[in-house]
């Protein structure tokens, strides 16, 4: 069975991440690179081994979270879809059992808030994590006076965490932001969409979802 360690040792891979977020980054969007999907792979896992999900399940949720951006590689539209066939012929080129390749495509494929569902279980934690992924060290602009929207509520972000109550009930997205930087009506202008996704995956993992911005609960 392929491995997550070994998916974050292919070199082939490590490029197509690396040249997926420099076109990001002429395109102006906020760090997309190692740290953002490393992030959303470990917290995926994070999610689903807490809910008391099998280990292998658990790894596929963290292969999935490594590979869910590679799609900016051919284009930021429908990114989540390129990518998801792009996974599909990296994983099958590995010798992936093809189930296990169906559950990482189709989590792929769900991810991005403009058409994803949570489908399944492995969709669900990878929306979570990857949603839940805002911080001042993604913004790449060193010139706070053209920040956009999006620069400034990612700039905002002191602090960000994703916790499951110990009740296993609940999951909550707990900010600190700095409103020097950007409102909270700065970030709902910009990720309604996103936490309204956020909710329907936690309904999909037996989850209510919370969302706290300084210590106010907003959802």
């Amino acid at each position: 069975m392929i491995t997550y360690n070994e998916i974050t040792q292919s070199e082939a891979i490590k490029t197509y991440i690396i040249r997926a977020d420099e076109s990001l980054g002429a395109l102006g969007f906020t760090e997309h690179s190692f740290a953002h999907v490393m992030h959303v792979a470990e917290t995926a896992g994070y999610i689903l081994k807490t809910l008391g999900h099998d280990s292998r399940t658990v790894e596929l949720a963290k292969i999935a979270g490594y590979l869910h951006d590679i799609g900016n590689l051919v284009n930021r539209k429908d990114h989540a879809q390129s990518g998801a066939v792009m996974a599909w012929s990296i994983l099958n080129d590995m010798g992936c059992d093809s189930a296990e390749i169906a559950t990482i495509v189709t989590a792929i494929g769900n991810h991005d808030e403009g058409t994803g569902v949570p489908v399944n279980t492995v969709a669900a934690a990878m929306i979570l994590a990857d949603k839940a992924d805002v911080r001042r060290s993604r913004v790449r602009n060193s010139d706070i006076s053209k920040f956009d929207i999006h620069d400034r509520v990612n700039y905002s972000v002191e602090k960000s965490t994703l916790k499951i109550n110990e009740e296993k009930t609940i999951v909550t997205l707990e900010l600190t932001v700095d409103t020097k930087f950007g409102s909270v009506m700065d970030y709902f202008e910009i990720f309604m969409t996103r936490m309204i996704l956020c909710r329907k995956a936690a309904e999909k993992l037996g989850l209510q979802f919370k969302l706290i911005i300084n210590e106010q609960q907003l959802i």
